[in-house]
């Protein structure tokens, strides 16, 4: 049995990656400011993080926010973590991060460098966007009468279940540094997901293509969210949406 820790415990990955480890036998620790006896915020650090990595082998990192502090965060994680004496940190992050100048991506990239040179064995995994967040963006669009969507740029939503059995295999395995991205299994234009989510939960909206500019929409269209070559998700969009909506 392996100890493990899973940071973002509570959020909707770091719940599928906890559970998938405990089912194969392993302690799984979870961390998060909401958990219930590891209530730690990272971008503050402290004591507490401390007691959580005691006797931890490895640590899965899936706490993350838009909203900031992820480099913070992981400079606290690194540091305990090698005090612990942690012997491999997977780490999730997103494809496009060197691709698309977001802010957010900006700071997932700072976050992959950390850990590269942290001094501990790493594992760093990127995946597309997964369907969870297609369909908030989508059901946040969709409150208007029309669903305006950036014209021309494409998607290829993943499954996070599949994506937690990934990480849970990766944690139970040797570090391997920077492994094959992973990719939902279709490439799907922005404007036919948003009509097959209001398929799925029965709205009547018309959709419209916005054209945008900037970089990020510029590199966004030129394919930098996609990983087509590493098309390995099984579930499809309309999939996700029937299990989620019914029908």
């Amino acid at each position: 049995m392996t100890t493990i820790l899973v940071t973002g415990g509570t959020g909707t990955l770091g719940r599928s990656v906890t559970k998938r480890l405990r089912t194969e036998g392993h302690e799984a620790r979870v961390l998060s400011r909401h958990a219930r006896q590891y209530a730690v915020d990272l971008r503050a650090g402290g004591s507490g993080l401390d007691a959580a990595l005691a006797g931890v082998e490895t640590v899965v990192h899936c706490a993350s926010s838009p909203r900031g502090g992820d480099e913070e965060a992981a400079d606290h994680l690194i540091a305990a973590a090698r005090r612990a004496g942690v012997g491999h940190l997977v780490h999730i992050s997103i494809v496009g991060v060197d691709r698309v100048p977001l802010g957010y991506y900006r700071t997932k990239l700072a976050v992959e460098r950390r850990i590269e040179a942290s001094g501990l064995g790493w594992t760093v995994l990127r995946t597309t966007r997964f369907h969870d967040l297609v369909a908030s963006v989508l059901g946040g669009l969709a409150r208007s009468p029309v669903v305006l969507v950036p014209a021309g740029v494409p998607d290829q939503p993943v499954e996070v279940g599949e994506v937690a059995d990934r990480l849970a295999e990766l944690a139970l395995a040797a570090p391997a540094g920077r492994v094959a991205d992973m990719g939902g299994p279709e490439v799907r234009s922005l404007d036919s997901l948003a009509r097959a989510y209001l398929r799925a939960t029965g709205r009547r909206r018309a959709v419209a293509r916005v054209p945008l500019f900037g970089g990020a929409y510029r590199a966004a269209r030129a394919g930098g969210l996609l990983a087509p070559e590493q098309a390995v998700g099984r579930t499809t969009f309309e999939e996700y949406l029937g299990r989620r909506f019914g029908g």
